[in-house]
C-alpha cells in the first residue's frame, strides 16, 4: 500500500501508477509506462552523462597519465566496483524499512555528485581512489531503491520492459558522456580538469530532477508476512529462487572483465590511437541502448533467463574475437556490438528476474543481495585479471577468463531458477505468508 509523499502536510492515498494496475489490460496491448519509470530514466541519463564523462578518461588519465601498471589499475578499478557492494544492502534494506526509496537514492546521487568537483583536486593515488571510494558509496546507496522504485512501478509482466526502458535512456546519457569528453579533451587547454567541472554540474542538475520529478511515494510496511528488519532482509536467501539467481549472478561476475580492461584490450589488440579511446565507451553505449528495449520485451515473452545466459555468450564471444586478433577493420565494431548486447541481455534482464523472486516490501534488500554479490564478484575479478596481465599478459589472462565465463554458463543453465520465467514471482497478498516460513 502506498500514500503520498508529504513534505509539509499529511497527503491524501494516491492511486498505483497505471503500469501497476495492468491485471486488466486485454492481450497485445501494453500499458503505458508508469511516470516514475520515466522519471528515473531522466535522472539516470543525466547522471551518466556526468559518469561517464569520468569514465571515458579515467583508465587512460590513470594508466597513460599517472603512470599506473595495469595490476595497479585493477585495484584501483576493483576499488570503484567492490566499495559500492559493501553499502548496497544499507541503501536496499533501509529503503524497505522505511519506505523511503526515493530519498536514499537522491542521498546517493547527491554523494556521487559531490565526488566530481572533489577530482579536480585529487592528483595521487590515494586521493583518486578515496574519491571514487565515495562516488562508489553513492551508487551503491542508490541502485537497489532507484530498482526498487521501478520494479514497485511497473506490472510483473511488464518488467522487463520497465527496466529495458530505463536502462535505455541510462545509456543514451552513456552515449552523450564519451562525446562530451572527448570534445572537451580535444578542445581545452587543460583537459582532463575541463572534463571533471563539466561533469560535476551535470552531476547537480540530475540531483536537481531527481528531487522535483521523480514521484515521492512512501511504503507503509503491511502486517502480514516477514518483518523489514536486516535479519529478514538476508533471510530471503532462503528463497530458493533469490539464491539461484545470486549464485549465478556471482559466478558469472567473477568471470567478467570490466569495462576498463575490454577497451585497454581493444586498444592492445588494434592499436587504436590514445585520442580516440575516449569513444570505445560509445560504442558499447551505442549498443546497448538500441538493444536493452528489445531484449527487454523479449524477456517478458520468452523467460528472463535465456536472454540473460545469452548475454553472457555475447561477450564470450567478444573476448574469442579479442583472442583472435588480427587488424581487420570491422574487429572494433564487432567487439563494442557484442560488449553493449552484453548489457542489455543482462543489467535490467536480471533485476525484472530477481523482482519476482522477492515479495514487495523486501523488493530493495532483494534486489541489493544481487547485486552485492555481483559487485563483489566483479571487484575479486578486477583484481585477479590485473595481477594475471601484470604476471601474464593480456593474451593469457583473457584466455582464462574466457574458459572460466563458458564454465560458469553451462553451470547457470543447470541452475536456471523458475522465478526468471515470465510473469512468475511472489507479490504482495496470499503469497505473502510462504515468504515467512521460508525465513
Amino acid at each position: 500500500m502506498y500514500v503520498a509523499d508529504s513534505r509539509a502536510t499529511p497527503a491524501p492515498a494516491v492511486t498505483p501508477e497505471p503500469q501497476a494496475v495492468a491485471p486488466g489490460i486485454r492481450p497485445g496491448r501494453r500499458a503505458a509506462l508508469a511516470p516514475t519509470v520515466l522519471a528515473l530514466g531522466t535522472v539516470s541519463l543525466i547522471t551518466d552523462v556526468s559518469s561517464e564523462m569520468v569514465t571515458a578518461v579515467l583508465p587512460l588519465y590513470l594508466v597513460a597519465g599517472l603512470g599506473l601498471t595495469p595490476l595497479g589499475f585493477g585495484l584501483l578499478d576493483g576499488l570503484y566496483n567492490g566499495v559500492s557492494a559493501l553499502v548496497r544492502l544499507t541503501g536496499g534494506h533501509l529503503g524497505d524499512r522505511f519506505g523511503r526509496h526515493k530519498a536514499l537514492a537522491a542521498i546517493g546521487y547527491g554523494l556521487s555528485a559531490l565526488c566530481k568537483p572533489l577530482l579536480l583536486l585529487a592528483h595521487t593515488l590515494p586521493a583518486i581512489g578515496a574519491v571514487l571510494a565515495l562516488d562508489r558509496t553513492g551508487k551503491g546507496l542508490r541502485t537497489a531503491p532507484r530498482d526498487a522504485l521501478i520494479s514497485l512501478a511497473a506490472a510483473p509482466a511488464e518488467r522487463g520492459r520497465a527496466f529495458g526502458v530505463h536502462r535505455a535512456m541510462d545509456t543514451a546519457g552513456a552515449l552523450i558522456g564519451p562525446i562530451l569528453a572527448f570534445m572537451i579533451l580535444r578542445g581545452a587547454a587543460d583537459g582532463y580538469d575541463a572534463v571533471f567541472t563539466v561533469s560535476a554540474c551535470v552531476a547537480a542538475l540530475g540531483v536537481l530532477v531527481l528531487v522535483l520529478f521523480v514521484p515521492g511515494r512512501r511504503t507503509v510496511p503491511t502486517t502480514a508476512g516477514a518483518p523489514v528488519s536486516l535479519r529478514a532482509s538476508f533471510g530471503l536467501l532462503g528463497r530458493r529462487d533469490l539464491r539461484r539467481i545470486s549464485l549465478c549472478a556471482l559466478l558469472l561476475g567473477l568471470c567478467t572483465v570490466s569495462d576498463a580492461f575490454v577497451f585497454l584490450l581493444l586498444q592492445h589488440t588494434t592499436g587504436i590511437a590514445d585520442r580516440w579511446f575516449a569513444l570505445l565507451p560509445l560504442g558499447t553505449a551505442a549498443a546497448f541502448f538500441l538493444l536493452a528495449l528489445p531484449l527487454g520485451r523479449l524477456a517478458d515473452r520468452i523467460g528472463r533467463w535465456p536472454v540473460f545466459l545469452g548475454g553472457h555468450l555475447a561477450l564470450l564471444t567478444a573476448y574469442g574475437i579479442l583472442l583472435a586478433g588480427g587488424h581487420h577493420p570491422a574487429l572494433p565494431y564487432a567487439v563494442l556490438l557484442l560488449h553493449g548486447g552484453f548489457y542489455a541481455a543482462t543489467d535490467g534482464v536480471l533485476m525484472a528476474a530477481a523482482a519476482g523472486a522477492v515479495p514487495e516490501r523486501h523488493r530493495g534488500a532483494g534486489l541489493a543481495l544481487v547485486q552485492t554479490g555481483q559487485a563483489l564478484a566483479r571487484f575479486a575479478a578486477s583484481l585477479g585479471f590485473g595481477a594475471a596481465w601484470t604476471f601474464w599478459g593480456a593474451r593469457p589472462a583473457l584466455s582464462v577468463a574466457a574458459a572460466l565465463l563458458a564454465g560458469a554458463v553451462l553451470l547457470c543453465v543447470r541452475l536456471r531458477p523458475a522465478g526468471a520465467a515470465p510473469d512468475a514471482g511472489p507479490e504482495e497478498g496470499p503469497d505473502a505468508a510462504p515468504v515467512a516460513a521460508a525465513l
